[in-house]
């Protein structure tokens, strides 16, 4: 990189940060931070744990925005005094080296934080559930459920998220026949709703022994863990309640009590089930959060559905459509169908390298809002 290009990325640089600021409106995220600060000052502030616990999340997120963006910032000023030191010395090979790879490492950290700071959805900073669902075929199918399953825990250990499953069902001879997980922290739903659809695996079958090509399908869902100050209207006489014995692994507890539940609202017919944990109370609440998040994005659907009818238009995505493609063989390519983008690392991506991914979907929606 030469001095004038390095002065051309630092100006890209700077236009980029005021384009960030302008859409953090940080004067306003200040002012709510000291209404924050007010709040937990409150002598009864910790009488609601779990309302307490949503004020210190929304603090320590203002907090990471704000901090962030000022320490972006003064990265950027260190780097143009840089510059200027070197336009005013003349050719300095190492001090040159050096503003060069600290502009691309600039440029990686504020690309990193636009994409959070693309996270601008009712729900994006919640906590995601993430379902999967393998389709016809079997064990086949069901044991693709199960790389997935691998490749998203990957993902969300890498990123820092915690992972709870809250129902599995263990496949007939491999795999999983479904599996429910609660991905626990900020923006988690924000970043895997670009995962909602259906993926389809091409490979030759390990579970075939003349060796043929098959091609196998899961349907991934994804929904925001609901807050409780949201309403979702359920009415107990809706509801259908059911206690059974856990299976799969859990310690020898798990099968000697009816512990698991099933829940089923009868209106919809929306069904959810959950026995990751010991106590039936617990799989009672985790039920419900699902049941809500399942109404809600039900709720969601429809009010889509009715923009739809009044201006006229079909979304290019429908909800459960084929969304990416995983080729084993004849050759290896992950291509996501929605943005264009693919690889030729297969492995990288089944170990959770999905950011890419991720990354073009959130672009591609933004640059839509935007054009509406």
């Amino acid at each position: 990189m030469d001095i004038s290009e390095m002065k051309q990325a630092l100006d890209n640089t700077a236009r980029k940060l005021a384009d960030i600021r302008g859409s953090l409106d940080l004067d306003q995220k200040k002012k709510r931070l000291s209404q924050l600060e007010e709040i937990m000052s409150s002598p009864d502030f910790w009488n609601d744990q779990e309302a307490a616990q949503g004020v210190i999340s929304e603090m320590k997120h203002l907090k990471d925005l704000t901090e962030k963006m000022a320490q972006l910032e003064e990265m950027y000023e260190e780097k143009q005094l840089m510059l200027e030191l070197l336009l005013e010395e003349g050719e300095d090979l190492s001090l040159q080296n050096e503003l060069g790879t600290g502009i691309r490492s600039l440029k990686k950290e504020i690309d990193d934080f636009e994409l959070t700071v693309m996270l601008s959805g009712p729900y994006d900073r919640n906590s995601a559930i993430l379902e999967l669902h393998p389709g016809a075929g079997g064990t086949e199918s069901q044991d693709w459920a199960e790389m997935l399953l691998r490749m998203y825990t990957r993902w969300s250990e890498d990123n820092g998220y915690k992972v709870e499953t809250l129902d599995y069902l263990p496949g007939d001879e491999a795999g999983v026949r479904s599996v429910t997980l609660l991905i626990k922290g900020i923006n988690a739903y924000g970043f895997l709703k670009a995962e909602k659809g259906v993926h389809r695996l091409v490979r030759i079958s390990p579970f075939d022994a003349s060796g043929r090509r098959h091609t196998s399908f899961v349907s991934v869902n994804v929904l925001p863990e609901i807050d409780n100050d949201v309403e979702i209207d359920i009415r107990t006489e809706d509801l259908k309640i059911d206690t059974y014995r856990s299976s799969g692994a859990g310690g020898q507890h798990v099968n000697t009590t009816d512990s698991a539940v099933r829940i089923t609202h009868i209106p919809t017919g929306i069904v959810v089930t959950c026995q990751s944990e010991r106590s039936q109370i617990k799989n009672r609440d985790r039920a419900m959060k699902i049941l809500k998040a399942r109404l809600y994005e039900r709720q969601m659907e429809e009010q889509q559905k009715k923009m739809q009818a009044i201006q006229g238009e079909q979304t290019e995505i429908g909800w459960g459509n084929q969304i990416r493609s995983y080729v084993f063989h004849p050759y290896s390519m992950v291509k996501d169908h929605r943005t264009q983008v693919e690889t030729g690392n297969v492995q990288a991506v089944m170990d959770g390298e999905i950011k890419p991914f991720i990354e073009a979907f959130l672009r591609m929606q933004l640059n839509r809002s935007e054009q509406q």
